[in-house]
């Protein structure tokens, strides 16, 4: 055979490798899909009628914000829940606190109850199950000054609010939710930027909280410059789930502002692909615009996304908005979310699947946080078979078994 026709016969056995994908995506929705369109503005205007607002208000995020929806009644109305599954979110409610933005709640697909983003924001009664931790990461045992936590010699977390647009349900700081908005007060802030002042180890600052972006303009650009005054620090990361629960809050403005203190990288945390819509593709684009690098932080969870082609198919489009995929968690031990919890074993059959399946920019690491705030552990499937003094013995993501010489 020719080079060529060599060629061509690989590129036959590479398309049909890729067949199950094609097959399966035509079966994933995005939120970007046609369909999916209609049915959101369809509830988008089921909700404005029962709100009663002017339909421009949905695209400002204060009235987002301020219109959350908690009331069961006004719930069931929007997905038509019967009586028993009402009950259930009353039941859940009395220990776990919930709200989801108008616009996260249009979309749900009222037909279908496992739908991913219902199963993300809607309580259900597997929450009522004791089992874990309220706090695994031990976080108040990491937190040597003010709002911080610390778990690495050169880089800390600012948790500035519980506040969220939309608190999910298998959130890791469930236990500060409590049953209204809080955000740090003025000394805590002061004591952990004195903090950040006094140790010249530290050049990398995450803000998050809660969601940060549940705060205004001013007091984020205020928090900004103080820490931009630092001058050990060398670059400020802000993590929020906005651009998914209320992208509205993305506005051009916002974005202007954390430009003026770059480098600022922003994180999200997209799940599924009905989280990618028109809105949330804007918002992204917006913080793109302003140079500001996006990164994923994606958190396998049973149900809603262990399933290698959704993750195939969100990191693909993910890509397409300019958002690396950066991490995928390990659904933490947190108490009341363990019906979310997915097996280290299936997890690294997606990672194995996505290699070689998936561009190198779409595999995102895999990691475990590890209990009492130890740190990420990142996990790989195994290629290592072997290894001796001259060779190394390997897999390739097709399972050939290859040696490779063990030399300088």
């Amino acid at each position: 055979m020719t080079d060529r026709e060599i060629s061509l016969k690989r590129a036959e056995e590479l398309k049909k490798r890729n067949a199950p994908f094609e097959e399966a995506r035509k079966k994933i929705e995005k939120g970007s899909d046609d369909q999916f369109i209609k049915r959101y503005n369809a509830q988008k205007e089921k909700i404005i009628a029962e709100f009663e607002c002017a339909a421009d208000e949905w695209d400002n995020w204060t009235w987002q914000i301020k219109n959350r929806v908690s009331n069961v009644k006004f719930l069931s109305k929007i997905l038509n829940l019967g009586d028993p599954e009402c009950d259930v979110i009353e039941k859940v409610s009395k220990k776990y606190r919930w709200a989801i933005t108008p616009y996260y709640l249009a979309l749900i697909n009222p037909a279908d109850l496992n739908d991913p983003v219902r199963l993300m924001s809607i309580p259900g009664e597997r929450e009522l199950n004791e089992s874990g931790c309220p706090d695994p990461m031990c976080e108040n045992q990491t937190n040597p000054a003010g709002n911080i936590t610390q778990r690495y010699p050169d880089r800390l977390i600012l948790n500035i609010t519980n506040a969220c647009a939309m608190f999910c349900r298998h959130c890791q700081r469930r236990r500060k939710i409590n049953s209204s908005d809080s955000n740090s007060s003025a000394d805590e802030i002061k004591e952990s930027i004195q903090y950040i002042r006094d140790n010249s180890n530290i050049r990398d600052v995450i803000i998050t909280g809660g969601d940060p972006l549940a705060l205004p303009d001013s007091f984020l650009e205020e928090l900004l410059s103080e820490i931009r005054k630092v001058k050990h620090v060398e670059i400020i990361r802000i993590g929020s789930r906005t651009p998914v629960t209320m992208p509205q809050r993305i506005t051009a403005s916002l974005a202007e502002m954390i430009k003026k203190y770059h480098p600022v990288y922003f994180n999200s945390q997209f799940n599924h692909p009905h989280e990618i819509t028109l809105e949330s593709i804007a918002a992204c684009n917006r913080l793109s615009d302003a140079g500001i690098p996006l990164g994923n932080q994606m958190v396998l969870l049973n149900g809603v996304n262990n399933d290698k082609f959704v993750v195939q198919l969100l990191n693909n489009e993910l890509l397409k908005m300019r958002v690396r995929p950066y991490y995928i968690f390990h659904a933490k031990q947190v108490v009341g979310t363990v019906h979310f919890h997915t097996t280290v074993d299936d997890d690294l059959e997606i990672m194995e699947y996505l290699r070689g399946h998936a561009s190198g920019l779409a595999i995102p690491a895999y990691v475990i946080n590890a209990p009492e705030g130890q740190g990420k552990i990142p996990l790989l499937p195994q290629y290592i078979i072997g290894k001796d003094d001259d060779f190394i013995t390997m897999r390739t993501w097709e399972g050939n078994i290859i040696k490779y010489p063990n030399e300088c």
